[in-house]
């Protein structure tokens, strides 16, 4: 392994003890971090190109059955991934993206490499595919962490019970992590190279996505386009128009006061470290509010699917919440309502409908109100673990940010975690209880029906 000069090496983990080879070139394997700045994975293997003498190679494995993965996300990643070609070809670095399972386009490449370097993934799967190649490699396999602030292990040894405990561990760590990243030259060109994976073309995007066999119900979306040029004028909005007033306006959906930075920092089309360089370069008083959602809550996501082996299922919620929800799980409900009712929005809750319809018609559903959502579902389905799945169903169908760690925490918040037991009523038992009285208190929630409305009219025209 050689040592960089710029990235910490806490950053920089073995996943194999192979040694590195007199192969072609480096190969790095982007499966998560789709962009070319801020990307510490790309920028080590940079090192260690030019280190060996080598050229380098960035490869993405297209699969066409990503779990749950619909129309909208392959639209909003291949607009990204199309943008990182551009930007890797004007660097003199050849990038491929091959139709075919990630982990077997990249053992394939890695069989010319000197080493291979991979971008960190949390979830079960991705773990998986970076096991799977490092297992079957017959070089040095290295992974390294670009997509959270602080390391996970760093952070923190074990699943956190909650914020509070969380955040004292990861603002300790923070100054050591809180570093610029400089691009680094390519010492040797690498387009002239040719490689056995047959390319998937990214020229004509509409031609792209018709081509592939994946799953439509949840359609490509206009509202929000990919790409970190698209992440970074998102950024810049945020901070001239909307940081000021975000600890106030935050939680109104009404007012656009959020970042909508979530589906870019899930893509990994934007770096988490230069979003809060940038924030910090204000100095504003707002910066903290913003940075413990980017920094503590992001990364106490992280966390929990890191830890938890049942991030994803009524299994993984704290003790405490599950024993309290199955002891009113015979409550009666005062509406129950199918997948297919909550799905189109045909509730008698026009507040909840609106919730529904604003996920389904722009791939986003403002962070209060998606704790409203997640508790009614509760509230609306026979037994909490139906809910639960529905919930993270229709949630992963139809979020751009879905199929997220942060999704995940999101949904299992609204069951009880990372949150602590309240007075006990009917179906909650001690989970946090939420209702339309409280929303009509925090803003003017009928406004908000009619500023969805409004939406939905405008797309069906």
């Amino acid at each position: 392994m050689i040592k960089s000069f710029q990235i910490p090496e806490q950053r920089i983990q073995p996943l194999n003890n192979k040694p590195i080879r007199r192969g072609d070139y480096v190969l790095y394997w982007m499966q998560a971090s789709h962009r070319t700045e801020y990307n510490h994975a790309l920028e080590y293997a940079i090192e260690l190109a030019n280190a060996l003498k080598k050229p380098l190679i960035v490869f993405f494995g297209l699969t066409e059955n990503y779990p749950e993965a619909q129309e909208r996300h392959y639209f909003f990643m291949l607009e990204g991934l199309r943008e990182v070609q551009t930007s890797l070809e004007k660097r003199g670095i050849k990038f491929i993206i091959s139709r075919l399972s990630p982990d077997e386009g990249a053992i394939q490449l890695g069989r010319r490499a000197s080493a291979v370097i991979i971008d960190r993934g949390y979830l079960r799967l991705q773990r998986k595919w970076r096991r799977r190649v490092a297992k079957h490699l017959e070089c040095l396999c290295l992974m390294v962490e670009s997509d959270a602030v602080v390391p996970v292990e760093v952070a923190s040894n074990k699943q956190e019970y909650s914020a509070a405990t969380f955040r004292p561990k990861i603002k300790r760590k923070l100054q050591e992590f809180l570093l610029p990243l400089q691009p680094e030259p390519i010492r040797l060109d690498s387009l002239a190279i040719e490689l056995d994976l047959e390319p998937f073309s990214l020229t004509d995007l509409n031609k792209a996505i018709n081509s592939l066999k994946i799953k439509r119900m949840a359609k490509k979306i206009d509202f929000f386009h990919g790409g970190t040029s698209e992440a970074k004028r998102q950024l810049r909005l945020f901070v001239e128009k909307k940081l000021e007033s975000y600890p106030d306006l935050r939680n109104d959906p009404t007012s656009d006061y959020q970042s909508h930075l979530s589906p870019y920092l899930h893509f990994g089309q934007i770096s988490p470290l230069y979003v809060a360089l940038e924030i910090l370069k204000t100095k504003s008083p707002a910066a903290d509010f913003f940075l413990e959602e980017l920094i503590v809550r992001r990364e106490l996501s992280l966390n929990f699917v890191f830890y938890n082996p049942f991030y994803d299922s009524f299994e993984g919620l704290p003790a405490w919440a599950q024993k309290t929800l199955l002891e009113h799980q015979e409550d009666q409900r005062p509406y129950l309502y199918s997948l297919e009712e909550l799905e189109q929005a045909k509730t008698h809750d026009p507040y909840w409908n609106a919730a529904q319809m604003e996920m389904r018609i722009t791939g986003k559903m403002h962070g209060y109100m998606r704790m409203y959502w997640g508790k009614k579902i509760m509230e609306w389905t026979s037994s909490p673990q139906e809910a639960f799945k529905i919930a993270l169903y229709l949630n992963n169908k139809y979020e751009l940010d879905g199929r997220d760690p942060n999704s995940f925490v999101g949904v299992a918040w609204c069951f009880g975690l990372h949150d602590r037991p309240w007075a006990e009523r009917p179906i909650f038992g001690k989970v946090r209880y939420m209702n339309d009285n409280g929303l009509r208190r925090k803003f003017d929630a009928d406004a908000y029906g009619r500023l969805i409305q409004r939406l939905e009219e405008k797309r069906n025209k």
